[in-house]
């Protein structure tokens, strides 16, 4: 995945009447979604953006490629870009910088024919993208109609030859070929032509082969979905005209964005690990994601150079072959806006930045029906994006899977058949029909690409409905979330992809989930009893432990080489209940409300809850971090277990020197039932060391900083769980390690006793 932004360069503020033009402009000048652009200038002509007033509204210089980009533009028509060059003024026609009010007609969307393989579609503002049709097997466009699905990412996914021939090994095809799609688009270009379904693999505007500049879930790429959608739903081939979207990770994260615009032709989105807010993977707790956040922002930028001299592998090798399509794509790649320096000056939440780029934005705008699932411990993406089913509330057609585990966890074998029936039913609009491919695909598609077995997977519901509308109506039925528990520890083996029980619930949160309060007290301990008054102190050092707790290995295998570094001495503190006396079941959100006073301004905070076992085994279960000058909490949306930091610069504020001061660190949501006799512990650290790519950008203390935490009395410090009473485990404590994404360890106390 993924995820961090582009920003909007600015048209000028100054107004100056510009000279009317002379003689027509060999460029060409064009109007996009609050942006204008050149294309086939003379590299290094200065150029201005002329307002239909004849002002200048913005200017810049064509680059390498002849592009130019400007942005901030406000919509209108009879814009001009002109050139100047003594009493010469070459100017182009005039044209409409777009508002997302600016539709096409249908017939704009109708005219355009989608042929098997790559294909090169026009999106309003005459920008071209590269959009790859790919057929179920032995089929051709002549057999259909076929349900449809759009899969849409910015990695390769448009490469024109089979992943689907690679996977399974036939007609000579190896992974090796550059022309591949990305594996990490095989939902859509493996999976669904399996099951039956025509994908149109879509590639992100300023990317691989695809015209336009990268502007990461910018408007010009929110509405390239709107238009994209309406294209190929009006092919003749596609069934019902309405088509779905599907993937994984960046092709997950796309649908909701596409989906908030409505389209007339989307008939339902199914997206896997996706997140809630860019903000929220690229800063958690206001803190650069400088491991995973870093990594994919720098691998962004480079798949976003113009071929052939930097992008995609794949553009490389068909504009060799002589792709000119391809070729006059890249033009404007050389306008893209650096990722890495907007996140730099943008690490609190910019609203005029992170909010059009939010997934719960456009989640909010959502009215088709949607198909979530997802990991409690993503690795990539986090665990926080559950939270976005609170913004699919108005939408009474969504169902989401929740499951410990990884970033793959979400296609796991408790989720793939439900996915299955979604599409069916909601896009191919057919009765589920009972099929040999989908266990033996499954288990295939587990074992490369995850590196792990799996169990089985169920058969197909509903498929002996008499109708489509008796079988949708039993599968709306279902409870609108179904959390998976301990997958991991079933028959297929320890870290096999196999949840081995569920529970449903009618909202997330769940309404049955109760804040439990356990208060942290002197010599590690962790009691619903508040202590005595007391205060213990530690120094955070992140360079006590590992940055990640898996520096090799593949976090989707069965049982990854997880170095899980206890905390010890004085870089962190411990605390620890008694064993339970029964089973006790979290569901949700967690938050660690402590009093902290520090000897810095500011000080970086992260808070882990574990269970350690009778046998003295210690089981990760999640963790969340805050920046404590980020403290500040949007109270409209914070509750006992989940606060909300605003992440505003306006709200920012230093610790207050010599004072104590409430900070609430939101943990990650989790799913796990204490056993009776187990113990459950939070320890208190400088942030990293917990995850196996997130790692911070955080204050390197060198341990010369001392924060001292409050205990009792007038600073209670409290853990806060969701405690589902009554929910019980079926199964017996699984092994640890076992299960996915949930690292196992020696308990050793931290130096607090706890």
């Amino acid at each position: 995945m993924a995820s961090m932004l582009t920003a909007c360069a600015s048209a000028s503020s100054s107004v100056p009447t510009v000279p009317a033009a002379t003689t027509r402009a060999t460029f060409t000048g064009h109007g996009s979604l609050d942006q204008a652009y050149v294309l086939g200038a003379r590299p290094g002509t200065a150029l201005v953006l002329v307002n239909a007033s004849g002002h200048a509204v913005g200017h810049g210089v064509a680059s390498r490629l002849g592009s130019l980009i400007v942005r901030n533009v406000v919509p209108g028509p009879g814009y001009t870009f002109r050139s100047i060059s003594g009493h010469r003024v070459a100017a182009t026609g005039t044209f409409t910088v777009l508002s997302t009010s600016d539709t096409p007609p249908e017939s704009f969307y109708a005219d355009q024919h989608l042929h098997a393989g790559l294909n090169y579609i026009t999106m309003r503002d005459g920008v071209k993208l590269a959009a790859t049709v790919r057929l179920p097997p032995g089929k051709t466009l002549a057999d259909g109609p076929f349900p449809t699905v759009i899969e849409e990412s910015g990695y390769a996914i448009a490469g024109p030859h089979s992943l689907l021939d690679a996977v399974l090994h036939r007609n000579g095809e190896t992974l090796s070929d550059p022309l591949l799609p990305s594996t990490a688009t095989a939902v859509g270009s493996v999976v669904a032509p399996l099951l039956g379904f025509v994908t149109v693999s879509l590639q992100m505007r300023g990317t691989g082969c695809s015209g336009g500049a990268f502007n990461l879930f910018g408007l010009t790429t929110t509405y390239d979905g709107y238009d994209s959608v309406q294209i190929v739903a009006s092919q003749p081939w596609v069934k019902n005209h309405k088509v779905g979207m599907v993937g994984i990770s960046f092709s997950g994260i796309s649908q909701m964005f596409v989906a908030g615009t409505r389209p007339p032709g989307l008939a339902a989105i199914a997206p896997m690990s996706l997140t809630n807010d860019l903000y929220a993977t690229g800063f958690p707790g206001g803190i650069f994601n400088s491991g995973f956040a870093g990594s994919w922002v720098a691998a962004r930028i480079v798949d976003a150079e113009a071929a052939p001299q930097g992008g995609e592998r794949y553009a490389k090798v068909l504009i060799a072959q002589g792709d000119r399509q391809c070729l006059a794509n890249q033009a404007l790649h050389v306008e893209t806006q650096n990722l890495a320096t907007i996140l730099a000056t943008n690490t609190h939440r910019t609203p005029s930045l992170y909010d059009a780029r939010s997934p719960t934005t456009w989640a909010r705008k959502t009215t088709v029906p949607v198909f979530l699932s997802g990991a409690f411990q993503d690795e990539q993406t986090g665990g926080q994006w559950p939270a976005i089913i609170g913004a699919l509330s108005h939408d009474p057609h969504v169902w989401a899977t929740i499951v410990n585990g990884t970033h793959v966890d979400s296609l796991g074998p408790g989720t793939i058949t439900r996915w299955v029936e979604f599409l069916d039913l909601f896009v191919a609009d057919e009765v589920p029909q009972a099929s040999p491919i989908l266990p033996a695909l499954a288990g295939a598609l587990y074992q490369q690409l995850a590196d792990a077995p799996a169990g089985p997977v169920a058969p197909l519901r509903y498929t002996n409905e008499p109708t489509v509308a008796a079988a949708r109506a039993a599968f709306e039925r279902q409870a609108r979330v179904r959390v998976l528990f301990d997958n991991g520890g079933g028959s297929a083996g320890p870290g096999a992809m196999q949840p081995v029980w569920h529970a449903d619930f009618s909202a997330w949160p769940p309404a049955q989930a109760k804040p439990t309060t356990l208060h942290l007290g002197a010599r590690g301990s962790l009691t619903g009893a508040t202590p005595v008054s007391s205060t213990v102190s530690f120094k955070p050092n992140p360079a006590a432990r590992p940055a990640t707790d898996l520096p090799t290995g593949n976090p989707w295998s069965a049982l990854p080489p997880f170095d899980w570094t206890p905390v010890t001495g004085s870089d962190g503190l411990g605390f620890i209940s008694s064993p339970l006396t029964h089973d006790l079941t979290v569901v949700g959100p967690a938050s660690l409300d402590l009093w902290v006073k520090s000897t810095a301004a500011d000080t970086d905070l992260q808070a882990t809850i574990s269970e350690v076992r009778p046998d003295g085994r210690e089981l990760f279960m999640n963790t969340g971090v805050l920046r404590a000058s980020d403290r500040a909490l949007n109270v409209a949306a914070s509750t006992a277990t989940a606060p909300v930091p605003t992440y505003l610069a306006s709200a920012a504020r230093p610790l207050p020197k010599g004072r104590f001061t409430e900070v609430r660190i939101p943990i990650l949501p989790f799913a796990y039932s204490f056993r009776t006799g187990s113990r459950i512990r939070v320890t208190i650290t400088a942030p990293g060391g917990d995850r196996p790519v997130w790692s911070f950008d955080t204050f390197q203390t060198h341990g010369l900083v001392t924060d001292t935490v409050g205990l009792g009395g007038a600073h209670p410090s409290a853990l806060v769980l969701s405690v589902v009473p009554g929910l019980n485990p079926p199964d017996a404590q699984p092994a640890c390690p076992s299960l996915r994404g949930q690292p196992c360890r020696t308990y050793v106390p931290a130096a607090n006793g706890g």
